[in-house]
């Protein structure tokens, strides 16, 4: 299904960017950023924040502290990761 109709993503590309890297995004705005484009009218924004919650599973709930998707310094890695694989 089409989640994003400015930027034409699917819910399958928010669960491929999210399952596919060893750091996943962890914002709506970071998915964006792995996908090669940016929020245009932020209506998807709730929508693409379920589908990472369910990709995520138990770990969008609560991080422990070993879980590798709690460092907060993973963004930047994470985006340069799919800004190759998307372009």
């Amino acid at each position: 299904m089409i989640v994003c109709s400015c930027n034409v993503f699917t819910d399958h590309d928010v669960r491929n960017a999210v399952s596919v890297a060893q750091m996943p995004p962890r914002t709506p705005g970071q998915i964006y950023g792995c996908l090669g484009c940016s929020a245009q009218c932020g209506r998807c924004a709730r929508t693409i924040k379920k589908i990472m919650d369910e990709a995520l599973g138990a770990c969008a709930k609560s991080c422990c502290s070993g879980c590798p998707h709690s460092q907060v310094d993973a963004e930047p890695q994470v985006q340069a990761e799919f800004a190759l694989a998307a372009s």
